[in-house]
């Protein structure tokens, strides 16, 4: 069993703040196997008819518990998981409840209770790029190709049979029993769209065009997408000024590995990987908690990757490059012109020590990406 430990922090960090941590992310992310790694817990698979049998009762289910945590892997096959989590969490304090899923919960139908105050979510990413040491020694580049789930990383070449496989299994488990989609075909000719152009700005309207759905379809289909963690929004960020992007988001593919896939990379030339690069920086973000404090930035001609809000209306600005040699200061420039308090990023897999470069007026810190000083909220 490989050691997530950066992951197990976020668990023990959800659960200083409530009873019960939500463990969500895309089917084969590892969800299962790190459960299996916290300590002193008892372990339910929800998917056993057994088990579901079991939380019928679930005053006899906790009262048959010895350890201090227990885990709900696959929760949402129970008839009524909120139920169940609700009595662990109010009847047993100081028990660390964990239950797992492939979508956000407040998407689930079968969850009566919101369950507020009592839960604190933990979205999984890909394989982060300093966990990449335990998975084998695999490289940078090897991360950017194959992406971030365990058994596409740990094999020797990519394997295209595992991607479609892997949205096949997605479409049967988590569309169409969660969400009661039947149009298989088109929903995945959007997801692969999506995948493809990842980190670009498509309209609602031209994607209904090209997948051949109405507009609303469009739209229900995208919030599916969304909170099963297959693409990730990026909205704008904007001070009412003049010229900046309002409303339309970035969207970004949950993983490296389908982007390189879809686009039919079996090799990876320096542009390839600099838009790779861009979404793995993306995911270290989202890892760290910030998933609503993410932004990108744009006016007119300028644009800035991403931006992350401070205190006090700061703001964070954050440019990924391949190599840093290839940065044009001119995008943060206009941004810091607009929104002067924050700090200036430039983030590059090429970068033995952090340092600081002025380029005018802006100065920047040029890093890789294990000093990008981002953590989880609440966390030293």
């Amino acid at each position: 069993m490989i050691p997530r430990p950066f992951w197990l922090a976020r668990l023990e960090q959800a659960w200083a703040k409530a009873p019960i941590a939500w463990l969500s992310g895309v089917r084969r992310s590892g969800k299962s196997r790190l459960a299996e790694q916290v300590a002193d817990a008892t372990i339910f698979n929800c998917d056993l008819p057994s088990v579901q049998r079991l939380a019928q009762d679930p005053e006899a289910l906790y009262a048959s518990i010895r350890t201090t945590a227990v885990v709900f892997d696959e929760v949402h096959r129970l008839a009524n998981p909120s139920a169940v989590l609700k009595i662990g969490a109010d009847v047993h304090p100081g028990l660390r409840i964990l239950a797992t899923g492939s979508s956000t919960l407040s998407a689930l139908s079968s969850f009566q209770d919101s369950l507020t105050g009592r839960k604190r979510e933990v979205a999984l990413q890909p394989v982060l790029l300093g966990e990449c040491p335990a998975f084998g020694q695999a490289s940078l580049t090897k991360r950017l190709l194959h992406g971030g789930l365990p058994p596409a990383l740990l094999a020797e070449h990519p394997d295209p049979g595992f991607y479609a496989e892997w949205l096949d299994s997605y479409f049967a488990r988590d569309v169409a029993e969660l969400f009661r989609i039947d149009r298989r075909k088109e929903f995945l000719l959007l997801a692969r769209i999506l995948i493809r152009q990842s980190g670009g700005m498509s309209t609602v309207t031209s994607l209904a065009k090209e997948v051949g759905a109405a507009r609303a379809t469009i739209m229900s289909w995208m919030e599916a997408l969304r909170v099963t963690h297959l693409i990730h929004d990026v909205p704008p960020y904007h001070g009412g000024k003049r010229g900046e992007l309002l409303k339309q988001p970035k969207l970004y593919a949950f993983d490296t590995g389908f982007v390189a896939h879809e686009n039919g990379w079996d090799s990876l030339r320096p542009d390839d990987c600099g838009r790779l690069w861009e979404n793995l920086v993306l995911e270290h973000l989202l890892a760290q908690g910030l998933p609503k404090q993410v932004h990108h930035w744009r006016q007119d001609r300028y644009e800035v990757d991403f931006i992350v809000p401070g205190p006090r209306g700061s703001a964070d600005a954050i440019e990924c490059k391949w190599s840093p040699d290839r940065f044009d200061p001119t995008g943060m420039r206009a941004f810091r012109a607009l929104h002067p308090a924050g700090r200036n990023f430039v983030v590059s897999p090429n970068v033995p020590h952090p340092h600081t470069r002025s380029f005018g007026d802006v100065t920047v810190t040029i890093t890789d990406l294990s000093h990008l000083p981002f953590h989880p909220p609440g966390a030293e």
